[in-house]
Order: C-alpha cells, then structure tokens, then sequence
C-alpha cells in the first residue's frame, strides 16, 4: 500500500475580495488543516507543523515499556477539562500547540469559518473545539480549545458568525462565543447529598436492613458521580435537547414576509426520523414545529442561500425531501437512484456562482452525494461483503420557480464524493474524492492514491470536467502520506472514520 495519502475530508472557501485579500481554500486530511491560496493553488500553511522525528523518538524511548506496547488508542493521552483551560495562554505558541497535537486527534471531521478570519474546527478524539486565526497571508494560529462533554456530530455558526453553536451524538446542542470573553467561573450551587432517615438504630427487621444498606451505598454513589461530572469552565449555554442522536445542524435567517419578519431559526435532525424547526437564539427553547416524512434517519440538510424558504432533506431511506420547513409543508419527494442494498444520502450542497464568460446568468444549483451499504444479515455478519454502491456519483439538481427540484444529470468521478465547496472566483465546483478506497467501494483499498481533488465547470447547461491550475498544483503536492504497512485495526478506524452513516441504520428485523 505504498503511495497512499489521506484524502480531503472537508473543504471550505474563504471570499476575502471585498477586504482587498486573495481568497483562502481551507481543507482538512487526516489529523490536519490546510489553507491554500484560491487563485494559484499554493499551499500557504499546515496546521498542527510536524513535529521534530529526533524528538518524537526520544518520547517514545522514555515511556514506560507497559506504555509502548499499549494499542495506540490508550497511548493517546487527551486533555482534561481544567488541564485544556490552564494551557490555553500558553496555546498561542506554535510550538507548544504543536507538541500538545501531536498525540490528541487523528481526524478532523468538523469545519467552519467565521467572519473570513476564523477557523473552528473540532478534533474528533479528545472532544475539543477549536478556535484560529486566518491571517492575510494565510497563516493559520490557534486561538482557543474548549473541551465539549460529549463528543460532537454537528458544527456550525450563528447567522452573525459571533457565536458557535454544536450538537453532540446525545442530543443536545450547546452555543458559546467564537471568542471568549475574559475569565469564566461557572457558578454552582452546592450538591444537596442524600442521606437514609433511618438508621441502624431505627431499623430492625432483616428486610428493612438490607433496604437500608442499599440506600447507603445509593448516596456513597451519587457523591462520587457529583464529584467526577465534568464541568465545562467555559462560558456556554445548553439550548436544544433532542433524545436521540443528533446527525445534523444549520443555523438560518429566513426573511420576513407577510407571516412573520425576519427571523433566525436553528434547524436539527436526529436519528429517529425527527427535524425539529426550533427559533434561533435566546428564544432557542421555542419549537416551531417538527417536520414528519422521513421513515429512516436523518443524516443531512440544506437550506439554499439563493432560496432560504425551501428545506431539502435526505437520509437513510431512499428518497430526498423538499420543504417550505417554516409551513411544515412537503413540497416534492425526490426518488433516488435505485441501487443494490440501501442507499444513504452523505450530503447536499448548494452552489451559487456569479456570471462568467461561459454562462452570463449566475448558476444555481445543487448536488447530492450518496454513501452506499448492504443490509445486515446472520450470513454476512461476520463475513460483510464488498459494499458496492454509487458513492463515486454526484447527482446535480435544479431549483424551479415553484420550488422543486429537477434532476439535471449526474457526474461519475474517479472516486467516491466527500466533500464539495464552490469556487465563485473560479466559476466552479471542487470535489474531493476518496483517494484510499476503491470507486463505489467504502472496504476495498487501492494500491496507490489518486488526485484528492476533481474540478468541475457548467458549460451548455451541463458540469463537465475543467482543466484548473489552482487543482493540479493542489494534487501535485499531496497530502499527509499513511504508513507503508497498516493493520487491519486501524484500515477499519480509517473506514469508520469517513463511512460510519450506515452505523445510523436501525435493525428491527434484526434484533429481533
């Protein structure tokens, strides 16, 4: 397996023109963050730089020899809460950061950028949110790292950029500032501890003795959990509360019309086939509605920027729904491609491109991506087949007038979709696709990597596929490079890593 790389996981464009600056593509490959500048496709910065071989072997030599023949999961050592927020004056030094990445986190599946300046992102392993600066050059530096409870399946900003909002795989969605604000102590009031009425001196019977001891060791209980709850010494604040796994988030502004003004609403989805239309915040604890028609989980939303009234949603059960989401309203049901197994919808982007030389109307479109699986039986439990799927296909839809869509054609890539982001300077579209896997395929590996990156351009009402420089200096440089020889264990973390919506699936039939 020589030659593999870590694919592009997320991607992110930066429109920094109206301050004068050149636009940023921010992407994510492995346990890194990257930003390269738009127009020429140079790389500008890596984030967490590597860190000195010499040093990382003397680390290695000093540990415990019951340390080095761990698994390395438990070699990991993750920060705790109080440890995150003693060491974050000390985390605008790149080297100390820098150290501190070096064992934390080997993805970072969450991105976001706020106000053109600011990356947040969010490393998977240890739970941590964090906050850094984008300089004109491109620099990236870390601001801020706060530890959340759980760890998180959703990111995203409020519709100012001001304030971060996050949901986690227990339901609940937290929001705290980009950036903080002076020291924060989080006022507690005092644990009430509970104590039996009765006492040995009262009960008598063997029953009630027993009882009893019971209870006593119920409070003995409760007062170690008290002690070991985490607190989170950061100002935030708990706004939604789902009872199922939360799979996705967005914050949007929909205008005023003859119903009401203009209005933020915070939009999430859960894997017991719920989206729930909540008001944005402080007034977060308002339900507008749930909106019902899915009959399999949720795992993806979008809400166009050129028409924020309309919802489309999709999941784990074939079909794609479109909503006028403020009305509770299903305005179409989209049928998917057919495929063997089931089919999950990994994502929905909406693309708004200005005017260029080859389209003189701006183009406005938007592309879903599916992740294909094969239904869980006694005779492939133990022995799961080859997935095949349509993973390496992108599916382009229109936007009419009456607000449903229409499917326009669909794009076969050289591998499966990840990721997409348009580029409004450039007039197109970038996908990143799977380099490690084979094409349709979330189990079998390549020999060698291929191009993480595929540039596409509408030409006569169809996306073809465009010659971009800015992409062929991104691929020539690569990206971090895995191991020459990797264990079975960690092949299934990697393929868990970036194809884990079918774990969302439930078997009824199965459990049964």
């Amino acid at each position: 397996m020589a030659g593999l790389q870590h694919p592009f996981q997320c991607l992110r464009y930066v429109n920094r023109q109206s301050a004068g600056q050149s636009d940023i593509l921010i992407a994510t490959a492995g346990r890194n963050l990257y930003s390269y500048d738009a127009s020429s496709g140079q790389r500008l910065d890596l984030w967490p730089q590597p860190v000195d071989a010499n040093v990382e072997d003397k680390s290695s030599d000093a540990a415990p020899a019951s340390e080095s023949q761990a698994p390395p999961e438990k070699r990991r050592k993750l920060s705790s809460t109080s440890e995150e927020q003693k060491g974050a004056k000390s985390e605008s030094k790149p080297k100390d950061s820098n150290k501190e990445a070096s064992n934390s986190w080997t993805n970072i599946p969450l991105v976001t950028v706020a106000h053109g300046k600011y990356v947040v992102i969010m490393t998977s392993e240890d739970k941590c949110v964090r906050v850094l600066s984008l300089d004109n050059e491109g620099k990236l530096q870390q601001l801020s790292a706060r530890t959340m409870p759980k760890k998180l399946s959703a990111l995203t900003l409020t519709p100012d950029e001001n304030n971060i909002l996050t949901g986690d795989k227990f339901g609940d969605v937290y929001t705290f500032p980009l950036i903080p604000s002076g020291e924060y102590v989080k006022v507690q009031a005092p644990a009430k501890s509970y104590e039996p009425s009765a006492t040995n001196l009262t009960v008598h019977t063997k029953r009630n003795l027993e009882s009893l001891e019971q209870q006593m060791r119920q409070a003995a209980l409760s007062k170690t959990n008290q002690a070991e709850r985490v607190v989170l010494n950061f100002e935030h604040q708990l706004i939604i509360g789902h009872v199922s796994l939360l799979t996705e988030l967005i914050s949007v502004t929909r205008p005023a019309d003859n119903r009401v003004g203009k209005r933020n609403y915070i939009l999430t989805a859960d894997r017991d086939e719920h989206i729930r239309v909540s008001r944005g915040v402080p007034q977060a604890h308002v339900i507008e509605q749930f909106c019902f028609g899915h009959t399999s989980f949720v795992s993806s939303l979008s809400v166009p920027s050129f028409e924020p009234k309309v919802l489309i949603s999709g999941g784990g059960d074939n079909y794609l729904l479109v909503w006028d989401w403020l009305e509770n309203q299903i305005l179409q049901k989209v049928q998917l491609p057919g495929s063997e197994g089931e089919t999950t919808v990994r994502g929905i982007w909406d693309v708004s491109l200005a005017p260029t030389a080859d389209n003189a109307e701006p183009v406005k479109a938007i592309f879903v991506a599916l992740e294909g699986c094969v239904p869980i039986t006694i005779d492939n439990i133990y022995n799961p087949p080859n997935i095949k799927s349509r993973s390496s296909q992108l599916l382009c839809y229109a936007l009419e007038s009456d607000n449903t869509i229409t499917h326009q054609h669909t794009l076969q890539l050289s591998g499966n979709v990840l990721e997409l982001v348009g580029i409004d300077s450039r007039g197109s579209i970038l996908v990143a696709v799977d380099t490690l896997r084979q094409s349709d395929s979330t189990s079998a590996w390549k020999s060698s990597s291929q191009p993480p990156l595929e540039s596409f351009r509408l030409s006569s009402g169809k996306w073809i596929p465009a010659e971009d420089s800015m992409v062929i200096k991104i691929n020539s440089e690569g990206t971090t490079s895995l191991p020459t020889t990797i264990e079975q264990k960690e092949e299934k973390e990697l393929n868990d890593s970036m194809y884990n919506l079918g774990n969302l699936r439930k078997r009824g039939d199965y459990d049964e």
